[in-house]
């Protein structure tokens, strides 16, 4: 399983939607339920989000991969779940 990385802003209408949608993909698929996620607040951790290549949240990475950046749906999380899960 590789490593989740997801930035985010606490009232972004957006990242609020992914992480119901992350909740939902986790029961209902409890293996994603064990996947390493870290969620950064980019408002909290300036000096870290800065080290990042991205403009928009929520953006994902997974292994160190931008997989998905900006406005989001319940497929582009599930897919960035599927891309942890292998190897």
């Amino acid at each position: 399983m590789k490593k989740i990385l997801m930035f985010t802003m606490e009232r972004c209408p957006y990242c609020m939607r992914a992480r119901r949608w992350m909740e939902e993909l986790e029961v209902e698929n409890p293996g994603y339920a064990k996947l390493e996620i870290e969620i950064i607040d980019e408002l909290e951790q300036p000096e870290l989000a800065d080290t990042y290549d991205y403009w928009y949240v929520p953006t994902y990475y997974v292994d160190g991969v931008k997989l998905h950046e900006g406005v989001p749906t319940k497929d582009i999380v599930r897919g960035v779940y599927r891309a942890a899960s292998e190897g």
